[in-house]
C-alpha cells in the first residue's frame, strides 16, 4: 500500500479520534485540577465549619 492511497475518509477518521482523544485529556486534566484545588481547601472549610458550630453551639442554636 502507498501512502498516496490511504483515504481520506480514513484520514479524517484518524484526526476525529485525536481531537476526542485530546478533548477528553482536557477534560481529565479540569476534573483533577478541580479536585486538587478541594484537596487544597479542605483544611480551610473545616475550619470555617468548626466556627460556624461553635458559634451555633454558644448562641443556642443546635
Amino acid at each position: 500500500m502507498n501512502r498516496a492511497e490511504i483515504d481520506t475518509d480514513d484520514l479524517l477518521k484518524v484526526v476525529l479520534l485525536l481531537v476526542v482523544v485530546w478533548l477528553l485529556l482536557e477534560i481529565v486534566g479540569t476534573v483533577l485540577e478541580v479536585a486538587f484545588w478541594l484537596l487544597d481547601a479542605l483544611p480551610t472549610l473545616i475550619g470555617i465549619a468548626l466556627v460556624v458550630v461553635i458559634a451555633l453551639h454558644l448562641t443556642d442554636r443546635i
